[in-house]
């Protein structure tokens, strides 16, 4: 399927938010997720099904000030 992974579009063969994240190495990291503008959280992600052209965001926290 044809996904936009933070505005680059990627072909992948996952069927949840889950494993694209596992499989674009991700992986266990603390990120922030949406699905076409709408916020999941962590605890939804391998129930969150993804479909052809999905816009998804991925956002890892930053330090400093």
């Amino acid at each position: 399927m044809r996904l936009q992974l933070n505005g680059t579009q990627v072909d992948a063969e996952v069927a949840t938010l889950a494993e694209l994240l596992t499989a674009q190495g991700y992986g266990d990291a603390k990120v922030a997720t949406a699905v076409n503008g709408t916020f999941v959280p962590a605890t939804l992600r391998p129930a969150h099904a993804l479909a052809d052209g999905d816009s998804i965001e991925v956002l890892a926290p930053m330090q400093g000030g």
